[in-house]
């Protein structure tokens, strides 16, 4: 699921965000970036979802 996120998030950086989290502060953040540069939304996005994946798996 988080590879699909992730290449949602390479067309439709806020959408990937939103998948993720929903309305919450990371999503309009991710606005924000989107609007004052492409790249920076596809980077924050990328790096949110790889970040809540880690925090998700089993440490055993």
């Amino acid at each position: 699921m988080d590879l699909l996120r992730i290449v949602i998030a390479i067309f439709l950086p806020p959408l990937a965000v939103f998948l993720t989290t929903g309305l919450g502060k990371h999503f309009w953040i991710n606005i924000i970036l989107t609007l004052l540069g492409y790249i920076p939304g596809v980077v924050h996005a990328v790096w949110f979802i790889s970040r809540r994946s880690g925090q998700r798996r089993p440490l055993a």
